[in-house]
């Protein structure tokens, strides 16, 4: 399947790296294909340079390493798909379902709300328990 992950779930797996976030980036790299938009790398580096002041070398390893395929996030979206309350967040789940993605893995609770039938929206404890 094709999985893409939210910036909280990189962050999580790339700054606190937690058993769980472990095994969840593990199980995703052997058995399915991650998908990162490029607007999530790049709020990921703002992140992870203001908020939890981790040095720009160590991000850029973390994701050259990382097992991930980089698609585009267009910025002018001329058809709104859903409402959800964070415009930051719908070009996110947006270029998940114009690039055909099967789930979208999120802590943010901002996407429990959002009705869609593709991508199945669920969280890392949720993915674990179901896959």
């Amino acid at each position: 399947m094709r999985i893409m992950l939210n910036t909280n779930i990189l962050i999580s797996a790339f700054v606190f790296k937690s058993n769980k976030m472990n095994k969840l980036i593990n199980k995703l790299s052997k058995e399915h294909e991650i998908i990162i938009c490029s607007y999530t790398v790049e709020e990921l580096k703002e992140l992870v340079n203001t908020k939890f002041k981790v040095d720009q070398k160590d991000l850029d390893e973390f994701l050259k390493n990382f097992p991930y395929d980089l698609v585009y996030s267009p910025m002018n979206i001329e058809n709104k798909l859903f409402e959800i309350r964070d415009k930051d967040d719908y070009i996110i789940l947006h270029t998940a379902i114009i690039e055909n993605v099967d789930i979208f893995i999120t802590g943010d609770k901002d996407f429990n709300d959002i009705n869609i039938d593709k991508p199945e929206i669920m969280n890392a404890t949720e993915f674990l328990e179901k896959y």
